[in-house]
């Protein structure tokens, strides 16, 4: 399979990025310092590429019931410029994807699955949908975005927009989106990330996506900004609690082994695909393994697929797992017989044939004050 780039791909290069496989795109893992990148975004801000993500728009009278068939919430009541996170599942209720919805009017949706499950969603979308008055239309390939992430974003992002636009840019909530006039051209700015800090995500066409990288990285040079790749946007979005599709979930995964009984609406005549599944698993827990957080009592950190111990006994595996910069001691994730989940239960990491204590706790690990 021939690796995919984005429209970014010679910025990065002529910023001297490492790169790496994700997905089947070529993405840059660190410029310099993945500590430098984490500590930017946590202190000032950080601005990374997005743009193998997917963007699919559902559009028409039906749109809104379309999706609450095809997804495992309900979309008839998201006001029109919120956003919401919910998952699409699989007939036997495995999930898929996880996603963000942006309802941008009464008949309009954009639809934003993970890079590498983009062509599936929106085959997925369209095999749903075509019972309703609605359209689906795979604009990932078109669409670049770019997300500025930390405490001084609004500030560096208030820079390009006019400043007419710049109570609305203030005061917009988190999971809201707004279009917006950024650096005088059309942007879909939304308050939204996967860091665990205040930012906004820009969705433009490729062909915006190189001038505006680069008036964005100049408009927060003295502001702290930096690029970042996807190692310091995996370590944040772990601290964040944050989970990453193909570690945290899965297609052998439900919802409610993850935790996200919140996101799967089963009130009485909602229908959508996977439902009767998903009534049965959540009924029927026996057997199934659920989703903790974990803390290390030493300095050495779990990585994902080392076992999970108590007594000796493998009681689970790890899914992700690290050193946190902020924090300053190891984190992560494991699935973990459910006798084991309460937080404050003491457990073992097998570390390569060492076990290392780790105490299972609640997530998220950090959580920002400003």
């Amino acid at each position: 399979m021939t690796e995919r780039t984005t429209a970014l791909y010679d910025a990065h290069a002529a910023l001297g990025a490492h790169f790496t496989d994700f997905g089947g795109w070529q993405m840059p893992l660190r410029y310099g310092s993945e500590l430098a990148e984490h500590t930017a975004v946590r202190t000032a801000a950080g601005l990374f590429d997005l743009s193998h993500m997917g963007e699919v728009w559902v559009q028409g009278p039906d749109a809104a019931a379309a999706l609450s068939f095809a997804l495992v919430g309900a979309f008839d009541t998201l006001a029109v410029g919120r956003a919401k996170y919910s998952l699409i599942v699989a007939e036997d209720g495995g999930i898929l994807d996880d996603l963000i919805v942006y309802r941008l009017t009464p008949e309009r949706f954009l639809v934003v699955p993970n890079a590498g499950n983009a062509e599936l969603v929106a085959g997925e979308l369209t095999t749903r949908a075509a019972g309703f008055t609605a359209t689906v239309t795979d604009a990932s390939a078109h669409t670049a975005l770019i997300a500025l992430q930390g405490p001084r974003a609004v500030e560096i992002l208030a820079t390009l927009v006019p400043e007419a636009d710049h109570g609305d840019l203030s005061a917009l909530r988190y999971y809201a989106a707004i279009e917006l006039s950024v650096d005088g051209e059309p942007a879909l700015v939304a308050r939204t990330g996967y860091t665990g800090e205040d930012g906004f995500e820009l969705f433009i066409p490729n062909s915006r996506a190189a001038e505006l990288w680069d008036t964005l990285l100049a408009a927060g040079l003295t502001r702290g900004l930096i690029p970042c790749g996807l190692a310091a946007r995996d370590s944040l979005r772990l601290e964040a609690g944050m989970p990453l599709y193909g570690n945290e979930l899965t297609r052998e995964l439900t919802p409610f082994d993850a935790g996200f009984d919140r996101v799967v609406n089963l009130t009485e005549g909602h229908n959508f695909v996977g439902r009767a599944a998903l009534e049965a698993a959540r009924d029927d827990r026996t057997g199934r393994r659920v989703l903790v957080g974990l803390r290390g009592e030493g300095r050495r950190a779990a990585r994902a697929g080392y076992p999970i111990l108590s007594e000796g006994t493998v009681i689970g595996a790890v899914t992700s797992g690290q050193p946190s910069p902020t924090l300053g001691y190891p984190i992560g994730f494991a699935y973990v017989d459910p006798e084991f989940a309460t937080p404050g239960t003491p457990v073992q990491a097998d570390l390569r044939g060492k076990p290392e204590a780790f105490t299972v706790v609640e997530t998220p690990f950090y959580r920002r004050t400003r």
